[in-house]
Formats: C-alpha cells, sequence, structure tokens
C-alpha cells in the first residue's frame, strides 16, 4: 500500500483509516476493528482514552460486584482447553454443600455486594437441576430478594432456564469461547455433546425466557487470527447481548490445547490484546456490562484494575470457600487462591480505588442495554 503524505508527524495510507476517525464512529467494520485490535503506541493509547470517555458517558464510573460461588468442578463436558474437563483424571472433584454455598451469599449480602454467581462444571441430570433451583430460591429467601443472580450452569433445555428463571435468577452467563464454528471445534470436541450450534441455541433460549444474556470468547488462541477476534465483536453486536466476561486464554498443562502452547503470543501480548478487545467492545456496545476477567489478573498483578479504567464495570470478588479453590482451576496461574471472602472483598474494594471507580454497594448493577432492549419489546 502506497504512503500518501505526512502531516502533523502522522504517516497517512491509503485506503487506511486513521484510529482516531475509527473511535469517533458509532458504526465499525470488520475492518475498523481489526485496525483497532492491531493498534500500537500512540494509536493504542487512543482507543484506551476513548473507551475509557465512552464508558464514563454512559455507564459512569460505578463497578458492581458479582459474588463468585464456584460450587462444583464435576463437569460432563471434555473441552479442549479447560482445567476442569470430564477426561482429566488429576482433579479433584469436589462439590460444596449447600450451607457452604448459602454461607457465602449470606456474607455477600451481609456486605452488600448486590448479587451473586452461582458456577460449576456443565451436568444436566434433575439432582443438579433440582439442586440449583432449592439454592436460587433458598438464597432469594435469606437474603429478603435483595440479592441479584447470575447463573454459569452451562448448557440446558429451555425448561430448566425457564424453571431457573422464575425461582429467581435473572442473569445468565454462558460464554461460546469463539464465534468461528471451525475454531470453535478445534477447541471442542466435534461431537453432539460439544455442538456450536446447540449452544446458540441456548443463547437464544435464555433470551426468550427473559434473562440478561452474558457471553464471552477466549482471547489469543491456538490458530486464532485477529479477524476471527473482530468477527467475535461484531457477533456479540448481532446476538445483542446484554453483558460479556472474556479474557485472556491462559494454557493448562493437564489439557489436549497444551500441546500447541508454542503456537501462542506471549501472555502479556494475549494480555495487551484482551485490553484492546475490552476497549472496542466498549466503543461498539457502549451501554452493556463488562466483566473485568480474573484472568487478566494471572498475567498482570493490577491486570483488572487496567481493565477497569478502559471499559469494564464488573468483577466478581471470589467467595467460593478456600479449601475448594486450587481444585476449580480452568487454568494455570489463577490468582486468589488462598484469599477468604474478607481478604477478597477488601482487596477488590483497594483495586477498584486505584483504578479510580467507585463500588456501586448494595445494587444489582443491571445492564442498561437490556433495559433499552426490553423496553423496545
Amino acid at each position: 500500500m502506497d504512503l500518501v503524505f505526512l502531516n502533523l508527524g502522522f504517516v497517512y495510507l491509503r485506503g487506511v483509516k486513521k484510529v482516531q476517525e475509527i473511535v469517533a464512529q458509532e458504526m465499525f467494520s470488520k475492518a475498523d476493528l481489526i485496525r483497532l485490535l492491531e493498534a500500537e503506541g500512540d494509536d493504542r493509547q487512543l482507543l484506551f482514552e476513548a473507551a475509557q470517555a465512552k464508558k464514563l458517558e454512559v455507564v459512569g464510573k460505578k463497578v458492581f460486584f458479582r459474588g463468585l460461588v464456584e460450587f462444583s468442578n464435576i463437569c460432563s463436558k471434555d473441552c479442549l482447553y479447560c482445567g476442569i474437563r470430564k477426561s482429566n483424571e488429576k482433579v479433584v472433584r469436589y462439590e460444596a454443600s449447600d450451607d457452604e454455598i448459602l454461607a457465602a451469599c449470606h456474607f455477600a449480602w451481609e456486605n452488600h455486594f448486590g448479587s451473586v454467581v452461582l458456577q460449576s462444571g456443565e451436568l444436566s441430570s434433575p439432582v443438579f437441576i433440582n439442586r440449583v433451583d432449592r439454592l436460587v430460591k433458598s438464597i432469594k429467601r435469606l437474603s429478603n430478594d435483595e440479592l441479584g443472580i447470575t447463573l454459569s450452569c452451562g448448557e440446558q433445555k429451555p425448561e430448566t432456564y425457564q424453571r431457573w428463571f422464575e425461582s429467581g435468577a435473572h442473569r445468565y452467563l454462558l460464554r461460546i469461547e469463539s464465534s468461528n464454528a471451525d475454531l470453535y471445534y478445534k477447541i471442542h470436541p466435534n461431537n453432539p455433546l460439544h455442538s456450536f450450534d446447540k449452544r446458540l441455541e441456548c443463547l437464544s433460549s435464555l433470551k426468550e425466557c427473559g434473562y440478561q444474556v452474558g457471553t464471552g470468547v477466549m482471547i489469543g488462541l491456538p490458530f486464532q487470527e485477529t479477524g476471527h477476534l473482530a468477527e467475535d465483536l461484531l457477533f456479540l453486536k448481532k446476538l445483542d447481548v446484554d453483558m460479556v466476561g472474556m479474557g485472556p486464554y491462559i494454557e493448562h498443562e493437564d489439557t489436549p490445547l497444551y500441546a500447541y502452547r508454542r503456537q501462542l503470543a506471549s501472555k502479556q501480548g494475549r494480555f495487551d490484546l484482551a485490553l484492546k478487545m475490552i476497549a472496542a467492545l466498549r466503543l461498539l456496545m457502549p451501554d452493556i456490562n463488562i466483566a473485568a476477567a480474573t484472568a487478566l489478573q494471572a498475567i498482570d498483578p493490577v491486570g483488572r484494575e487496567k481493565a477497569l479504567k478502559i471499559g469494564a464495570n464488573v468483577i466478581m470478588p471470589n467467595l467460593t470457600p478456600c479449601d475448594f479453590r486450587k481444585e476449580y482451576q480452568l487454568y494455570e496461574d489463577k490468582p486468589c487462591l488462598d484469599e477468604d471472602a474478607e481478604l477478597c472483598r477488601n482487596c477488590l474494594e483497594a483495586r477498584i480505588e486505584m483504578a479510580g471507580s467507585e463500588i456501586g454497594y448494595g445494587e444489582w448493577g443491571d445492564s442498561k442495554h437490556f433495559k433499552g432492549r426490553t423496553a423496545q419489546n
């Protein structure tokens, strides 16, 4: 591509938009997003400043807590990247008791977290479905209906999603990991239990039930190109999601995908790309909730604060009982494995203040996008 002219220190290329032009737009093409994701130096800073300004303008400086309770690592799935995949015989399987789960939720309520997230491996047995339903109802009772409830319990039948919604859950996170079907099947077994189409059907079912719907992708996977990530962002926009949780891919040595670790960008490179994805998403979907993923802190000690500054507005203190945390490692080097709930809360309060934000105590922190979307229906 030919150089056209020099002006004010910038080199302009025929057919290539400047980053400052792109970040001022309201609509973005795949080429625009690729340009943002490949931004370096001053262009990268322009992206981050634009995303920070957009966040403050649309969703404000509040950060909302979601107290995370990883209540079981028993999983029926065999995803090729995941440390708790069914075939990993090195994992010590556990199920927290109802009392342990409810104690963690009571801590969240007493400390005005506003919301909790119940997360587990993917199961769909009647026993599991009944248990989640019972837990949701119990959380509502113990908190006088004050705690918001997000579930992240995998693929289920529409009637199960509807049952849990009617019992009191109102947000659901089901990450797709990649919106590209070919790449999806490079990181999942290609069989009916790991169906790309089924994942899409479940996301549609969740929306029909009335949930605030969340999904997300991994950033920096083997076989992944920048164009895939740009397509992921456009997929999130087209799906019209209300919240997104996405972070850098971090390998786990007890998984099949670990064999491709030499194809990966450096962890710092994946971290930086994840920040640019968060910033680009904030510009693309200004009014959604975006989580500062814990995986960011596994690479950079202040990774979550950096994400909060440039677009994220949700953070998830880990309330899982400490005895179980080391067994819920989807990836290596997961942080905060030995912090109890009190320490985790205090740490995150300080981190959020460092990021120039404030905590929305006692608030559900519902997605503004969800409110707008449902008002139109």
